[in-house]
């Protein structure tokens, strides 16, 4: 059972925010094949841009099912704190407060992984976020800046003290960025040094690893990223391993053909005609990879209309339950 303030269930599996692609439709579909939580797309604290259409579409949460998860990203206390308050008056039912993210624009504004050389800032950030809402507050963070300065036990230590409610620590230092293996014995020296929950994360691609991960580092749950693009089943596929320990059978074609062809259609209703099938490549990609043929997706994404790719999709489809 995991806990996050006044929110618990059962699963110990968490989508994680991915830029780009946990969005509105995103999320509804991980929803649609079971799975419980998730953290949106990060949000800018800077308030002053959130009248861009991106903006807009990020803060379009109020209507979804519970519990609304939402990130923000900054380096300002008092533009977080404005952020958290503004969101949980949107509908925010969490807060997650982004320490983790590697890329070099959100670093280069000494936002997110990059606050983690600031124990200070780190603090304060905390401390006005949590005094600012009524909600739980999470953070999420990385082992530390590099290799030789993983303060992450620290971090952790001082989040707790903040009244932060659960911690997700990705198992590698912002300068690995993606690459090299994760440090899940790292992540466990942070489970040891508090006593809230901490979230494993990092190259977690199937339930038994999750079991593994879970195993060995005794946190409270896991996150799930880029294994889930393309798989917006796999959460519940996780979950179901962990509470029972049997294996969830995967989706059959006529499942997966359905979930794409609603997928498009939400994106397209959300994002408009044009940037929605834009968008809708990279899914379709991700959905069909190994599938079909480099050809395919070349023509795939050359189609400029959501009907022009549903058909392509069901063609696709045919083609292999033909072959």
């Amino acid at each position: 059972m995991l806990t996050i303030g006044p929110h618990q269930h059962a699963s110990q599996v968490i989508i994680a925010p991915m830029a780009g692609v946990t969005d509105k439709p995103y999320r509804n579909m991980c929803r649609e094949f079971g799975a419980h939580w998730m953290v949106s797309e990060m949000i800018t604290s800077d308030v002053r841009l959130w009248k861009s259409v991106k903006s807009r579409q990020r803060l379009a949460y109020h209507d979804e099912p519970g519990p609304r998860w939402i990130q923000i990203a900054g380096a300002e206390p008092e533009m977080m704190a404005e952020a958290a308050s503004l969101n949980q008056g949107r509908g925010a039912q969490i807060i997650d407060i982004n320490m983790g993210c590697p890329a070099k624009k959100v670093c280069n504004k000494q936002a997110g992984s990059a606050l983690l050389r600031d124990e200070k800032l780190v603090a304060k950030i905390l401390e006005a976020v949590v005094a600012a809402v009524d909600v739980p507050v999470t953070l999420k963070i990385r082992l530390g800046w590099c290799k030789e300065t993983q303060n992450a036990p620290t971090i952790a230590r001082i989040a707790e003290s903040s009244g932060v409610s659960l911690l997700t620590v990705h198992g590698r230092t912002r300068a690995c960025k993606f690459a090299g293996d994760v440090d899940y014995q790292a992540i466990a020296g942070v489970v040891d040094a508090v006593s809230i929950p901490v979230v494993a994360n990092g190259d977690i691609d199937s339930a038994q690893k999750a079991r593994v991960v879970l195993d060995q580092t005794g946190a409270a749950a896991v996150m799930l990223g880029r294994a889930t693009q393309g798989h917006p089943w796999l959460a519940a596929t996780v979950d179901h391993y962990l509470r029972t320990g049997e294996m969830k059978i995967n989706p059959v074609e006529s499942e997966i053909k359905r979930a794409l062809i609603v997928h498009v259609g939400d994106l397209v209703q959300f994002y408009g005609e044009v940037l929605g099938a834009r968008i809708a490549r990279k899914h379709v990609g991700w959905y069909l990879s190994g599938r079909v043929s480099v050809e395919f997706m070349r023509k795939f994404n050359g189609l400029q209309s959501a009907e022009e790719q549903v058909e392509a999709i069901i063609e696709a489809f045919l083609e292999e339950m033909a072959a």
